[in-house]
């Protein structure tokens, strides 16, 4: 784990910065060609931290032909697997040494509390470069069974140029879930961070070019959806997008395709996650501990949050006092301090959406919390209401807000975890094995934990069903999929094949 500093030498680290402003194309920082910028600010005191290059379809045009240019030269493509691997492990071991700057930069850009930025966001997003470049060496292709006169392979290629378009809720981790198994692939990225966020991209760029990742392997396009996300997607000469943040933006991807060219697309998108409690759970504070982890973790701006508790009527009101005893454990404050656990909303107008919420009516009960502070922040907010129709139970918050639902049986508690057009994640507490292996495999969610609040791992598919998700999977082996095409090549070795044996 990493050492954690003073909320001093926090602050001085973030009053030393030099904070990156340009986008990133054919290995050099460069203004958009416009010559726009637009301001990014930090969330928590409305400081103006920079005016970073607002880029245009122009800018996405030359990023996308530097990326094809160098996939078609094989730079990067068809560079021996060892190369690039220990290039990303140069890389790897920049970032180490350079992970205190890291937290900070990402702490002020996205309102994160430098607690979960040192902890969780900077130490994994290490961690899934390095997992996937030690990755690139050792996965196999295959032989596929053929007769005596033939052999069948089937090989893996890199797609092409990628896009990637990621959200602002966990900027540098969601970098690393796509730039990891995509660079390992051989493949050329541009990539466009959330306007919201742009600052911890940017200064990877410069690490990368440290590390020696080729020019034109690793483009980075800032500005809005409008101007940067439609064009990527759009863009004839990009090969595929792989797209993480909200269903209705995600959609629009499909779309894009289906009116260019047919490009493959992959979709991580929203999710109303259920937390099953049923009253056979044990130790209802361990039980307790992991689902308040799970509503109020990152602000509750995680598409997997546990944003749903389903808890049977037998243990509810003993439940809710352990998790209101664990979220008074959950400060609210400023982001650079070590001790503050929920940090500032990543925008105004986000802040704004959230606080909506809390007006709570139709039968809806607040049971802790409910308060907002400075424009910035939501206290950690517990509601309970009469049923899963309601509109906090409906509707992806992505705030500290946990919605409360009672129910009588096992049955009705996944009938309800199933009605949501969501379904990316879950959770179920139970001490019957039977009955906690029957409900993961009846909830319709690509993650389903046991007796925990979690996503698995680096080395476990992340992904959605119904609305959640789309095309793929982040993490784990099945990552590489979305960035490599399968080719069989079949040999004929029959005398009559046409060529000589001799």
């Amino acid at each position: 784990m990493t050492d954690l500093l003073t909320k001093d030498e926090y602050a001085a680290i973030a009053g030393a910065l030099t904070l990156p402003s340009n986008a990133f194309i054919a290995g050099s920082f460069r203004p958009a060609i416009s010559g726009k910028t637009f301001t990014t600010t930090n969330p928590a005191t409305g400081e103006v931290l920079g005016e970073v290059a607002a880029c245009g379809p122009e800018d996405v045009d030359f990023a996308v032909s530097k990326a094809r240019e160098a996939f078609e030269d094989g730079r990067w493509s068809r560079i021996h697997p060892t190369e690039r691997k220990e290039i990303l492990l140069k890389l790897v071991k920049l970032m180490e040494r350079n992970s205190h700057e890291l937290s900070v930069l990402e702490s002020l850009d996205s309102g994160k509390p430098i607690y979960d930025c040192e902890t969780v966001d900077i130490p994994e997003t290490i961690h899934c470069i390095k997992w996937h470049a030690e990755l690139i060496d050792k996965i196999y292709d295959q032989v596929a069974p053929a007769s005596d006169d033939h052999i069948a392979m089937v090989v893996r290629e890199p797609i092409g140029v990628v896009g990637l378009v990621l959200p602002w809720n966990f900027p540098m981790l969601m970098l690393a879930w796509k730039i990891g198994p995509a660079l390992a692939s051989g493949c050329s990225l541009v990539i466009k961070p959330a306007a919201e966020t742009s600052l911890t991209a940017l200064r990877l760029a410069e690490l990368a070019v440290e590390a020696g990742i080729p020019a034109g392997i690793l483009n980075i396009v800032t500005g809005s959806g409008r101007n940067v996300g439609e064009p990527l997607g759009r863009h004839m000469d990009v090969d595929m997008v792989s797209f993480t943040g909200s269903t209705v933006t995600g959609k629009r991807f499909l779309g894009y395709s289906a009116e260019s060219n047919a490009k493959e697309v992959v979709l991580e998108m929203g999710g109303k996650n259920p937390c099953i409690v049923l009253d056979d759970a044990e130790n209802l504070d361990a039980v307790a501990a992991h689902v308040t982890n799970g509503a109020f973790w990152n602000m509750g701006e995680n598409c997997s949050a546990a944003s749903r508790l389903i808890v049977q009527k037998g243990v509810k009101a003993k439940l809710l006092e352990h998790v209101k005893a664990h979220a008074r454990e959950w400060p609210v404050g400023n982001p650079l301090d070590p001790e503050t656990r929920v940090g500032a909303l990543v925008s105004k107008a986000h802040f704004e959406k959230v606080a909506s919420y809390l007006d709570v009516k139709d039968g809806a009960e607040i049971v802790m919390g409910g308060n907002t502070h400075e424009g910035a922040y939501v206290e950690p907010t517990i509601v309970s209401v009469p049923g899963n129709d309601h509109t906090l139970a409906a509707e992806e918050i992505f705030g500290p807000v946990l919605t409360v639902i009672e129910v009588g049986s096992f049955e009705e508690a996944i009938l309800i975890a199933n009605d949501t057009e969501y379904g990316l994640a879950a959770s179920i507490f139970t001490a019957n094995a039977k009955r906690a292996l029957r409900g993961a495999r009846m909830i319709k969610a690509g993650t389903v934990t046991v007796n925990s609040f979690g996503e698995g791992d680096i080395s476990t598919p992340f992904g959605g069903f119904k609305q959640s998700g789309f095309g793929g999977r982040d993490n784990g082996i099945h990552a590489h999929d979305q960035y490599t095409q399968l080719k069989t090549i079949w040999l004929d070795l029959s005398d009559d094949a046409g060529d000589s044996i001799d």
